[in-house]
């Protein structure tokens, strides 16, 4: 392992963090708050990125170094992005709960009165989501010239879905293909949102939210503090764009404009948000006697909300019944498509799953049969089934202990399940003491770790992080 080619690029990636921070200073400016957070935070921030370029080499890297840089990247992108909170007053490991939980999309927050803070750091806390969105290793890439094979690792290591989906030969091409889309859906939803009467502060923070699938608000009631019914169509437009395969965009407009409806994937994301909104507007109606119009929009609101990970709100579904509350745990267990900036175990996954379930059971009643798993009409390798089946495995069995561990601490069972399910699937609200009304404050110290390693293994897709933790990884 050379740790002088690791140093180098995380002081790269924090010079660039320092310069991020400029923007907010600008809103604080302009909104005559105090200038003293940012300051602070850049000049520690960027201080630190220049002395640890001091250690610069042109020592090749391994495919190890490519795997620490992207987990730790991400870890000291949040301990960074944690010194706005702190000096806002908020305690260090509070500071680095909402700073890990904006990094990583997962929006779940220990802020009680939301409304109270800065517009300022209301505006990093969104601005970060918005940089991990699309993940700020693969923003790294596309700035940062002449990576070459380099490049290559480190998007492998942060977009580690169960197929390569490379849309150029150099992988910065790619990334910034990626970036580029990101920012146009982007721009046209803060353009859409003022159009339908929302301000320009409101309209980048809940673009924010929305198209990086993060869920933080400026708001304690989320999207319904804005008591419209236009802003939440559009909120759940953007939202499920956002949670759709973003390569497939980028074909649909340069080679096939089928290629949407073609994806496999694509079709059982759509029909999946169909059928649980279906379901959930049947139940809204029967429990609560609202008209099917207000049970329709509560419901498809919520099912792209949670499915996609974003976790934004209109209502408080903590009062909804166990049934249409059972709906919104299963789309969030599943997630977003592959190549989205939603969580979760992802679409694509299930899918194959599903296949190979079935093709489980076709072999059994044909023992000799040649058959293989199939995803748009071709096959599937066998070692990428293994690693999906070891993916699922593993994520499983983390959410059982952080579960256990949490209802160890003392929480009950339901808002245990939850708070570990929305934080290692980043998804952001539980139910009971992690509600959506709620915070993840009165969680203990212990918990608060717990959860944080979580959205933090969760953003990776669990192998990049548990890599670091394996003696095997750190020997030469």
């Amino acid at each position: 392992m050379n740790f002088r080619i690791i140093l180098y690029v995380l002081g790269g990636l924090l010079r660039l963090l320092g310069l991020f921070m400029i923007i907010p200073l600008g809103v604080a400016y302009y909104y005559g708050e105090s200038l003293t957070p940012f300051l602070v935070s850049i000049l520690v921030t960027t201080l630190t990125g220049f002395l640890l370029l001091s250690y610069k080499t042109e020592e090749e890297w391994m495919r190890k170094e490519g795997f620490a840089i992207v987990a730790l990247g991400w870890l000291a992108a949040a301990v960074f992005g944690a010194i706005p909170f702190i000096m806002d007053g908020i305690s260090p490991l509070n500071a680095f709960f909402e700073s890990m939980s904006g990094f990583t999309t997962t929006g779940s927050t220990i802020l009680n009165d939301i409304e109270s803070h800065p517009k300022s750091i209301l505006f990093w806390r969104g601005m970060i989501m918005w940089l991990g969105g699309m993940g700020i290793i693969v923003l790294f890439i596309a700035i940062l010239p002449k990576l070459g094979v380099a490049g290559r690792q480190l998007f492998r290591a942060e977009m580690p879905g169960p197929t390569e989906d490379k849309l150029k030969p150099r992988v910065r091409e790619t990334a910034r293909i990626l970036w580029t889309i990101y920012f146009v859906i982007s721009f046209l939803q803060v353009i859409v949102l003022m159009l339908a009467g929302v301000s320009l502060y409101d309209s980048l923070n809940l673009m924010f939210s929305t198209v990086s699938c993060g869920g933080f608000s400026n708001y304690r009631l989320s999207v319904g503090a804005f008591n419209s019914p236009l802003v939440e169509y559009i909120t759940a437009l953007f939202t499920f764009a956002a949670g759709a395969n973003f390569a497939l965009y980028y074909r649909a407009i340069f080679v096939d404009k089928n290629t949407l409806l073609k994806d496999e994937e694509f079709q059982f994301y759509t029909a999946l948000i169909l059928a649980a909104s279906g379901l959930l507007t049947f139940l809204l109606w029967r429990d609560f006697g609202t008209n099917l119009s207000d049970s329709f929009r509560l419901a498809i609101f919520h099912v792209i909300s949670v499915m996609t990970t974003t976790g934004l709100v209109t209502t408080d579904f903590n009062l909804w019944s166990d049934s249409a509350k059972m709906i919104l745990i299963i789309v969030g267990f599943i997630g977003g498509c592959a190549g989205s900036t939603g969580g979760g175990i992802k679409v694509v996954r299930v899918l194959i799953l599903l296949k190979h379930s079935r093709m489980e059971l076709f072999k059994a009643l044909h023992p000799r049969a040649i058959k293989g798993v199939k995803l748009n009409s071709k096959n599937v390798p066998e070692e990428i089934v293994n690693s999906i089946v070891s993916f699922v495995v593993i994520y499983l069995l983390i959410f059982v202990s952080s579960t256990l561990i949490l209802s160890v601490l003392g929480m009950d069972i339901i808002s245990s399940f939850t708070a570990s399910i929305a934080t290692l699937g980043n998804v952001g609200p539980g139910m009971n003491i992690v509600g959506p009304m709620s915070s993840f404050d009165s969680i203990p110290p212990l918990g608060k770790l717990v959860l944080i390693s979580n959205m933090w293994i969760g953003r990776l897709e669990v192998y990049t992080v548990i890599l670091l933790f394996t003696p095997e990884f750190w020997k030469k």
